[in-house]
């Protein structure tokens, strides 16, 4: 049984600090983009988006391991985090040219998409 339980605490261990290099880079997002709004989207087996909306309409998006780890990061970086990625958040969300290009792929002469 002590097996069990130090192997439970070095998980608990490992997530804390995951959760915590994540909440200081959604930090240091925030800082850079004077202030930011986010939301945990689950993606799968892949774990679970943390995509930032900062008040300048930059964005950007980390993802994390589990929906857990996601939420402590959120929780731990003290901002605010919303359900949904409602229309209001994302008529905050500015693109440039490359994202423009990338959505467009070789339709206008971007860059094509990869080959799965």
């Amino acid at each position: 049984m002590l097996y069990m339980a130090e192997t439970a605490d070095t998980a608990d261990k490992k997530q804390d600090r995951t959760a915590a290099k994540l909440a200081r880079q959604i930090g240091a997002f925030a800082k850079e983009h004077g202030g930011a709004e986010g939301q945990l989207a689950h993606i799968g087996q892949a774990g679970t988006r943390i995509v930032l909306v900062g008040t300048d309409g930059g964005w950007g998006d980390l993802v994390a391991p589990t929906y857990e780890v996601a939420r402590l990061a959120a929780e731990k970086s003290g901002l605010t985090f919303l359900d949904e990625f409602d229309g209001e958040l994302a008529a905050r969300v500015r693109t440039g040219p490359y994202e423009w290009s990338r959505m467009a792929g070789i339709q206008l002469g971007g860059p094509a998409n990869p080959k799965a």
